[in-house]
């Protein structure tokens, strides 16, 4: 099982800690009046499950990998709700505590208590929701243990959190701006602007962020997944092919998830990649565009939680780091055409077919 660790610290009128989403749907009905003046409204109330981890939890376990979250929920009607969908996905909430109170964090003692599963855990994801001692309680395990870790940065506020624990980090998966911000949390002198205006392509684009990369790639994070919605993944890795190897020498592929390998993993691409990085690299760092597809939207909420959780359920089911991007934007597309967070279900199939387009169309970008 691969641990993911979040903290539920945010305000009640986010419904159980975070962890729901609440949406709203207001439908004006006017009454016939000669005035005009009344309007009533028929509000329909919608719990959605969410959360960062909690969504890159769900992605995972329906695409075959079983995941162990180590979190909080509160004593309410949605902590329940969460917990009975959890259960009812045969998935382990021994890590999962019920508290009174929304201010009651995952503390780094809860954490410890689970050493044994971080120990045995083919990579560990925590995201910035964590408070810093949390936080870096669970990097400093993973890092006794030398278990690859990831780190998801949530939002540009709590990205910074990343300066105490750069040194732990081998995955960061940062849109743009969390980009930006993390890089300039982590530089002394520099500081990097938003990107606010226009550009004319995607290496245009990615010559713009170069800077904020090679701060975070400087500083020791391995691989970096830098999402750009509608334009798809920059992948940035440093340490060369042989390295995503060796970080990630304790993956083991479940029954489950060995469907998803068997069905994805295409050695003919593989190869192309590793032949194609083995050359013209810069101190052996590469980059790679690896475009969207295009998708029938219904709702962007989810969508870079099940980009993450496809990339992490491939990676533990055997595939390499090339092909589970192409799988993470798959799973994030199918996320785009849901209502809910995560996907009902997803087609083992559709995610093979989609991924060897995506492969096919990335190209590498000059380093």
């Amino acid at each position: 099982m691969m641990p993911l660790l979040r903290s539920l610290s945010e305000a009640w009128y986010w419904i159980s800690m975070r962890f729901l989403m609440l949406t709203r749907f207001l439908e004006p009905l006017r009454l016939a009046s000669k005035l005009d003046i009344l309007q009533w409204f028929v509000v329909q109330v919608q719990y959605v499950s969410g959360g960062v981890a909690r969504n890159v939890a769900e992605c995972m376990s329906k695409l075959g990998t079983r995941p162990f979250i180590i979190s909080v929920v509160g004593l309410d009607m949605a902590g329940e709700l969460l917990l009975k969908y959890w259960k009812s996905a045969g998935l382990s909430t021994e890590a999962v505590a019920s508290v009174e109170a929304v201010e009651t964090f995952v503390t780094p003692q809860w954490i410890k208590k689970f050493s044994h599963k971080i120990r045995s855990a083919p990579m560990v994801m925590v995201d910035a929701n964590l408070n810093p001692l949390a936080l870096k309680a669970a990097c400093q395990l993973a890092g006794e243990f030398s278990i690859p870790l990831w780190f998801e940065p949530v939002s540009i506020t709590k990205s910074v959190r990343i300066s105490s624990i750069i040194n732990y980090i081998t995955f960061a998966s940062p849109n743009v701006n969390e980009l930006i911000s993390m890089a300039n949390a982590l530089s002394l002198n520099k500081k990097f602007d938003f990107i606010t205006k226009s550009f004319q392509s995607i290496e245009t684009l990615f010559q713009m962020l170069k800077p904020a990369i090679c701060v975070l790639l400087e500083k020791g994070v391995k691989v970096l997944s830098v999402t750009l919605g509608s334009y798809g993944v920059f992948l940035c890795c440093t340490g060369g092919p042989d390295f995503i190897n060796e970080a990630l020498n304790r993956r083991t592929a479940s029954c489950s998830s060995r469907k998803l390998y068997e069905l994805v993993n295409n050695n003919s691409l593989a190869n192309r990649f590793h032949c194609n990085t083995e050359t013209g690299m810069k101190s052996s760092s590469f980059a790679y565009h690896f475009p969207s597809l295009p998708a029938s939207v219904v709702s962007l909420t989810g969508a870079g939680d099940c980009l993450v959780g496809g990339i992490l359920a491939s990676i533990c089911a055997g595939i390499d780091l090339m092909q589970s991007i192409a799988v993470g934007i798959t799973v994030a597309k199918a996320a785009v055409e849901a209502e809910s967070n995560v996907p009902a279900k997803y087609s083992l199939t559709t995610i093979k077919d989609e991924a060897v387009k995506i492969m096919s169309s990335a190209q590498p970008l000059a380093f």
